[in-house]
C-alpha cells in the first residue's frame, strides 16, 4: 500500500476509540519486557481468551511470540506516563513504574483499571503485524476507569465532561450499579439518582465528594448521559460508576440499594431521569451501553461500548 494510503487507513482505523493496555512478559533471559497496544479484544468467555497484536518490527517479538505466559495491563486514566514510557524506547522502563510479579512471574502494573495473567494460547501470522491470543488463567479489575486513545490521542472520562460543562449551572450524577443493584437517594418522597452541583473546583473534585458523602470507593467511568433542562436553566452529567469486581454491597450513607428489577414501582418524580433509569435497566440485562445527549425531552443515544 502507498506511503499516503497507509497514513490514511491509520487515521481511519483511529476512528474507533479504544482502551490503553500495556502487554508484558519475560525475555529469553529472564527480564521484564513490555509494550504499549491498543490492539486488544476479549474473545472468548469459555475458554477465557483474549488477544493482543504486536508489530512484527517490535524489538521484542520474538520474546512474546514464543513466550509461555504474557499479562495485558489495562491503564488506568492516571497513567498515561505509563502509556508513553511503554510506546517509546526508554531504558529501564519497569524501573519508572510500581509493579509486582503474578503466579505466572509476569509484570503486572500496580494501579492498572484491571490485568490479565495469560497463557500463550495461539500466536496467528496477520500481515505486517502478529496476533498473540491469551488464555487467561488469572485477572482483577480495580473498578477505575480506564485510559482512553481516539484519534492519536489519551482522553479520560474527567477531561471529557469538562469539556461538555458550558453553563454556569451544572449538576453531575452517579449511576452506581454492583450485582443488579443501583443506588439512589430518597428527596421529597422521590428518588433521584446521587447528584450534587458543580459549585468550586473541578467534575472530579465534585464527585470525589459526592462518593465520600455516600461513604463508597466507586469510581467514575464514562459519561452515560448529558441533558439540558431547559426549564431550570441546568446541565446534567450523569456517570457511570463502578465499584471493584470482588466488591460487596457496601453500607450507604443517606442512600439505599435498590434492585434494578424492581426499580419500575419507585417513584420517581422527574421524567428524564425516569426514561434514564428504564435506558439503563435495559442495557444492563446485556451489557451493552450507550450514551444519550440531548435535553430533557428529546435527543440521540449512541453506543459506547459492548
Amino acid at each position: 500500500m502507498q506511503t499516503d494510503k497507509r497514513r490514511q487507513l491509520r487515521d481511519a482505523f483511529g476512528a474507533f476509540m479504544t482502551g490503553v493496555t500495556v502487554v508484558t512478559s519475560r525475555d529469553k533471559a529472564g527480564a521484564s519486557i513490555g509494550f504499549t497496544a491498543n490492539s486488544f479484544s476479549s474473545v472468548s468467555l469459555d475458554p477465557a481468551l483474549l488477544l493482543v497484536s504486536i508489530d512484527k518490527r517490535s524489538a521484542n517479538f520474538g520474546n512474546f511470540t514464543e513466550c509461555r505466559f504474557f499479562a495485558v495491563n489495562i491503564l488506568s486514566e492516571q497513567q498515561k506516563e505509563t502509556a508513553n514510557i511503554f510506546a517509546q524506547k526508554v531504558e529501564d522502563r519497569f524501573g519508572m513504574i510500581d509493579w509486582h510479579v503474578s503466579e505466572n512471574g509476569t509484570p503486572i502494573i500496580d494501579d492498572s483499571s484491571a490485568w490479565f495473567d495469560c497463557a500463550l494460547h495461539q500466536v496467528v501470522d496477520a500481515g505486517d503485524h502478529a496476533i498473540l491470543i491469551g488464555r487467561v488463567e488469572g485477572f482483577d479489575s480495580t473498578g477505575t476507569a480506564g485510559l482512553g486513545y481516539y484519534r492519536g490521542a489519551y482522553f479520560t472520562p474527567y477531561h471529557n465532561a469538562e469539556a461538555l460543562i458550558h453553563r454556569l449551572s451544572v449538576e453531575v450524577s452517579a449511576l452506581i450499579e454492583l450485582n443488579g443493584q443501583v443506588v439512589m437517594v430518597r428527596q421529597e418522597g422521590n428518588y433521584r439518582l446521587p447528584t450534587r452541583s458543580v459549585a468550586k473546583g473541578s467534575v472530579s473534585d465534585t464527585l470525589n465528594t459526592l462518593m465520600g458523602e455516600l461513604g463508597v470507593n466507586a469510581s467514575p467511568g464514562f459519561v452515560y448521559s448529558v441533558y439540558e433542562d431547559r426549564q431550570n436553566h441546568k446541565q446534567h452529567i450523569v456517570f457511570l460508576c463502578a465499584l471493584p469486581t470482588e466488591a460487596e454491597l457496601p453500607t450507604l450513607q443517606n442512600a439505599q440499594w435498590f434492585d434494578l428489577e424492581n426499580l419500575s414501582a419507585l417513584p420517581i418524580g422527574d421524567s428524564a431521569l425516569k426514561s434514564l433509569m428504564n435506558r439503563f435497566v435495559r442495557e444492563n440485562a446485556v451489557g451493552n451501553y450507550s450514551i444519550y445527549y440531548g435535553d430533557e425531552q428529546n435527543g440521540a443515544i449512541k453506543q459506547f461500548a459492548s
